[in-house]
């Protein structure tokens, strides 16, 4: 290396140091030590250097925040560790947390004597919530939550947003950390950007959640730079060697904030019941005075081993909540009343408002949930009501002032006949709902029928998505579930936005899905009341599909968790001739699973047994092992406790393996597993 270079070389390091402290100083710290004019000058010097040396240039330069060619798509990125939703309290009062106080303390078998739990507290943003990959200190990748396990690569947006550091400050961060958090546009900064785009006569946001959301989704990183978006950590994700990994939430983001991760100041940590509904109130009072929006608080159990302990529920942490606030309401009134027909053939009746600006949004639509709600209500079309954005996402009319009703208001009749296919709307007894009972032969039911069987958690057609499944429902292509399994690659590849290849991927992907498991099918169909979880309970009880569709209502119910509404749910769906000749159909074109009585055997063994997965199985993926796991009975956990029973170790395992050591809990490999699964000792 030459002298030049070498002294090139070191000049550009300072300006980096020198640049990336005085961003972390003006976006993270609002504390500027130097003027503007003089960070302009510093960045232009370090432009001009690289732009001398491009050997030089490296992606955790101050330079490179904006770069790359606009994105024709977002490639997908599945997450290591789910990024999972947390249960939500809407008791406005000390309730919502006295709750959560007390199923914590259950679920730790605590009892009064037991001193309080210890609690980090803080705010639950409005904005859009983004996974950061650091690898070595260096941020390799951002992605969105997407659907919890699946999201998109939007790495190039993210790295213009400059309270977030291309490269973490510390000489010795941990050899991956996954930061999680949530991208949000202040509202001073959300009203600049609406001043903008009128003086441009552009479009104006409606709120500064969507404005951060498109700005974060826009294919174009130039475009997103210019949106004034901020950023704030709450968790991590997959991590590994951190050697002095924090033992509580509150030191854990005490040390993402030493890393020069943004994290929001209004947080703290608090001892039991007492503890959090005082913080709730304390942020409430002072909610419209914050400089974001916020739409509740968040509650987490601080220390890590309990949160371990605890675990989860479903797709939920049973060791967090969000405690959200009082909804905004506005006047306004009722145009019409038109019925809406969804996928299990629900008639849902529909205020169609004068539109009116709630918390943010402007309402023009807000549901009246079923018949005796409306009745109750004393609701009539041209009243004027009170309309209210129920948890600050669905618009619900909440009281009718009928001192205000003009004279021509009229009555809602719930129609008895489907509005959209004219089959008979029935309402069973002791049902608040009215149903059409055309089935799967409703076109308003069709859509949404295809697209929950199509997706991931049922049988997982990747690729088929809303667009595409609304141009083959309109063109009338495919009618019924089977009609997919007809179509070639040429009719694929003539819908819009599609070509060749991606024709292709989704013909595989349909021939794919023919191989499924007899739990994911029976969850594929959209029976009222079967989730997942009851889908796979009905698969080990009875072990052959045939077997389901012949019970009678008192054999479901012998399930466990399957009650008597859920039995009859299940019993009237199999009960109809066309429900039964789709499945019939679907069978006839391929789709298939394993099937057999020695399900319900093998699954004595293993009931009871917690398992943990980590690193990589070569024979099936971790979903595959999850799902045979579960089909004999066991419980698939995320983390690694003392109340797990084994820890499957695949190629490259994480920390979890290291900690499965520390507790001394017996370790699989893959052989073994297999051993296990086949019944064998």
């Amino acid at each position: 290396m030459t002298a030049a270079r070498q002294s090139a070389a070191k000049r550009i390091r300072e300006l980096r140091e020198t640049i990336n402290e005085h961003n972390y100083r003006y976006y993270v710290l609002d504390a500027p030590r130097i003027p503007d004019a003089e960070y302009d000058r510093l960045y232009r010097e370090l432009q001009r250097l690289e732009a001398a040396h491009p050997e030089l240039v490296t992606p955790d330069s101050p330079t490179q925040r904006v770069g790359g060619q606009p994105a024709a798509e977002f490639p997908t990125v599945r997450h290591a560790v789910p990024m999972l939703s947390i249960r939500t309290e809407t008791d406005t009062g000390a309730g919502g947390a006295g709750n959560f106080d007390a199923r914590v303390r259950r679920e730790l078998g605590l009892t009064a004597a037991d001193p309080p739990v210890q609690y980090a507290v803080e705010l639950k943003f409005d904005g859009l919530a983004i996974s950061l990959r650091y690898e070595h200190g260096l941020l390799t990748r951002a992605a969105t939550r997407g659907d919890g396990e699946v999201g998109e690569d939007v790495t190039l947006n993210v790295r213009t947003i400059r309270q977030i550091p291309l490269r973490l400050r510390s000489r010795g961060p941990p050899a991956l950390l996954e930061v999680r958090g949530e991208v949000y546009m202040r509202r001073d900064a959300f009203e600049r950007l609406n001043a903008r785009q009128r003086e441009e006569g552009g479009k104006t946001f409606v709120n500064p959640r969507n404005a951060a959301a498109g700005a974060v989704r826009q294919l174009n990183p130039a475009t997103t730079a210019q949106r004034p978006l901020s950023f704030f950590a709450y968790g991590v994700g997959e991590t590994h060697g951190w050697p002095k990994a924090p033992a509580t939430h509150g030191e854990l983001l005490d040390a993402l904030q030493r890393f020069g991760v943004p994290v929001c100041d209004e947080r703290a940590v608090v001892e039991g019941a007492e503890g959090l509904v005082a913080f709730y109130r304390d942020v409430g009072a002072r909610r419209d005075r914050l400089p974001f929006d916020i739409d509740g608080v968040v509650y987490k159990v601080n220390s890590l081993e309990l949160q371990r302990q605890l675990g989860f529920v479903t797709r939920e942490p049973r060791w967090a909540v969000a405690h959200k606030y009082p909804a905004q309401e506005q006047l306004t009134r009722i145009l019409d009343i038109e019925v809406q027909v969804g996928r299990t053939g629900k008639l849902t009746p529909v205020a169609r408002l004068e539109p009116v600006f709630v918390g943010g949004v402007t309402i023009s639509n807000a549901t009246l949930h079923n018949e005796d709600f409306i009745r109750a209500m004393g609701a009539r079309i041209g009243d004027t009501v009170i309309v209210r954005r129920a948890g600050d996402v669905i618009p619900e009319v909440v009281a009718v002032l009928a001192e205000r009703r003009p004279g021509d208001a009229r009555e809602f009749v719930m129609p008895t006949v489907c509005p959209v296919c004219g089959s008979e709307a029935v309402r069973e007894q002791g049902e608040v709902d009215v149903r059409c009972s055309g089935g799967l032969f409703c076109p308003a039911q069709r859509k949404q029928a295809i697209l929950h069987f199509a997706s991931r958690r049922a049988i997982d057609i990747e690729g088929l998505g809303e667009k595409l499944v609304d141009q083959l429902v309109d063109s009338e292509r495919v009618r019924f579930l089977p009609d997919l399994y007809t179509l070639t690659v040429a009719e694929l590849a003539g819908l819009d936005r599609m070509g060749e290849k991606s024709a292709r991927n989704l013909f595989d992907a349909l021939e794919r899905s023919k191989q499924t498991t007899l739990a994911r099918f029976i969850y594929s169909l959209g029976i009222r009341h079967v989730g997942e979880a009851t889908a796979r309970d009905l698969a080990l009880h009875f072990g052959k599909l045939d077997a389901v569709m012949a019970a009678a209502e008192e054999q479901l119910a012998e399930v466990p968790d399957v009650g008597p509404v859920v039995a009859a749910s299940i019993h009237r769906f199999f009960a109809q001739a066309h429900n039964r000749e789709v499945v019939a159909k679907l069978r006839k074109r391929g789709v298939h699973w394993t099937e057999g009585e020695a399900e319900r055997t093998a699954r004595e063994s293993l009931a009871g047994k917690t398992f943990v997965l980590t690193g990589t199985l070569s024979s099936m993926t971790r979903e595959e092992a999850t799902e045979r796991l579960q089909a004999l009975g066991a419980k698939v956990a995320g983390s690694v406790s003392k109340k797990t029973s084994y820890v499957v170790v695949g190629a490259d395992p994480g920390s979890k393996a290291a900690r499965a050591a520390e507790l001394g809990i017996p370790a699989l490999d893959e052989a073994a597993l297999a051993n296990m699964l086949a019944g064998r000792d």
